[in-house]
């Protein structure tokens, strides 16, 4: 099997093995596409709320998204769990070229697509180089664990979530005392699910947790009018299909000097996604950073090529995983194919916009938390040393600067919060490295 491209899948039952799936097994089909429902679930917040941030059609990400995860798995051969969605990364950059305000479609989405396009190239050739050096060589990848070892990756991974956080207070808060106590509820309706249920019900979390929420909602508003009501009638008279709105790039220097250096925030990304993922399943996936790396590329690539953002691989998704302890990689063929089918579905839009954002906003503290906890795993796993005052400093300083969303502005080059923090891990790690050794 080891030999083969693919796995071959062994099915297994979690509750006769522990509770884990390791990526080269499966559940069984019914909870295979349950558990690709929730991690669709995990990822749509996230990916919808980045296209609307920059203008783009929301539709076209979740299309993309689902066919960018499918050329990921194909790149790896299935062996590395992951779901692709759209990267928070690309929206400084693509408001700073665009000159986006908010409100409706980007009149500019053109010179964003093609800057996001040839940043999504120069991560593919990153992650050609990585991929050739590890054909040669089983220790090919090294240069990159010196540049980011666990205390820089894990930072990195923790900052996303940590950068995320406001978003999701100021959507859990609402504009009233009942919104503020509907998320809290709903941040109960999750947690409830993860302690108090077994099973696949547990597994199914996240997922469970948001439909309960709902419910709720729906009772206390729709029923006793103590918030604004769910409107169902959105959904009734929305198409069953349809094409979302594609759009076309346009290629100028001036954007991509602003977009492109995003890619090393990506490869941060990809990195520190494979080391939580190894970490998780007790198995070395960094073989196949150099295919993860190009696999990503092409996949943003494809993207901004119609009109989508560009792609990353998805911390929350390495939340559910945490959680859930399944890592299969077929659940996550399966997500592809919802995704796919959400994103040519009318419908799907408008049953997107009947959550109440209180429910988002709670159930945002929740995924997000879990993506800063997933950086905290890394540390711990790997054993980071924080009696070093290097590795002390380095997490200090890169932890403030994600949470505080502390930008850099130089002539048309912009660094947002994770940006910065990004860079900053990877440059303070190495002067304080070379300080010590000097």
């Amino acid at each position: 099997m080891s030999n083969s491209y693919f796995p071959r899948w062994r099915q297994v039952n979690p509750d006769a093995s522990g509770g884990v799936v390791q990526p080269d097994e499966r559940l069984s089909w019914p909870q295979n596409v349950a558990m690709g429902a929730q991690h669709v679930v995990a990822m749509f917040g996230s990916t919808i709320l980045a296209p609307l941030l920059m203008g783009f059609d929301p539709n076209v990400a979740i299309l993309m998204s689902g066919i960018g995860t499918l050329i990921f798995f194909l790149f790896v051969g299935g062996r590395v769990p992951s779901y692709l969605g759209s990267s928070f990364a690309f929206i400084g950059g693509v408001i700073a070229v665009t000159g986006y305000a908010g409100g409706g479609a980007n009149a500019n989405i053109g010179v964003a697509l093609g800057a996001i396009i040839v940043c999504g190239l120069v991560y593919t050739l990153i992650g050609l180089v990585v991929w050739l050096l590890n054909a040669r060589s089983a220790n090919g990848s090294d240069w990159i664990d010196a540049w980011m070892p666990p205390v820089v990756t894990g930072s990195i991974v923790a900052v996303i979530g940590l950068n995320l956080a406001p978003i999701a207070a100021k959507g859990a808060m609402g504009g009233s005392t009942f919104e503020a106590i509907m998320a809290l509820i709903t941040v109960l309706c999750v947690g409830g699910v993860a302690v108090y249920t077994r099973g696949v019900t547990q597994r199914l979390l996240i997922l469970v947790g948001l439909i309960l929420a709902c419910v709720i909602y729906a009772i206390l508003a729709n029923g006793f009018g103590l918030g604004k009501p769910m409107d169902f009638s959105g959904i009734a008279g929305a198409a069953w299909f349809g094409l979302p709105t594609f759009s076309s790039p346009v290629f100028e220097v001036g954007a991509m000097s602003v977009i492109v250096p995003v890619a090393i925030i990506l490869v941060a990304e990809n990195l520190g996604h494979i080391k939580a993922v190894s970490a998780m399943t007790g198995q070395n996936l960094d073989k196949y950073l150099g295919r993860a790396f190009v696999g990503d590329g092409v996949a943003t690539m494809v993207s901004g090529s119609v009109g989508g953002t560009g792609v990353t691989t998805y911390a929350e998704n390495i939340g559910v995983m945490t959680v859930t302890r399944i890592y299969s990689s077929i659940v996550f063929v399966v997500a592809a194919f919802i995704a796919i089918f959400l994103g040519f579905s009318p419908k799907f839009g408008a049953l997107i916009q009947l959550i109440p954002g209180p429910v988002l906003g709670g159930m945002s503290i929740v995924v997000f938390g879990l993506i800063a906890i997933a950086g905290a795993r890394i540390w711990v796993v790997n054993q980071v040393d924080f009696s070093d005052n290097r590795n002390l400093i380095v997490a200090a300083v890169t932890l403030v600067l994600g949470a505080g969303n502390f930008s850099l502005e130089l002539g048309a080059f912009r660094l947002d919060g994770i940006g910065t923090a990004t860079f900053g891990a990877i440059i303070l790690y190495a002067l304080l490295r070379q300080s010590k050794r000097g």
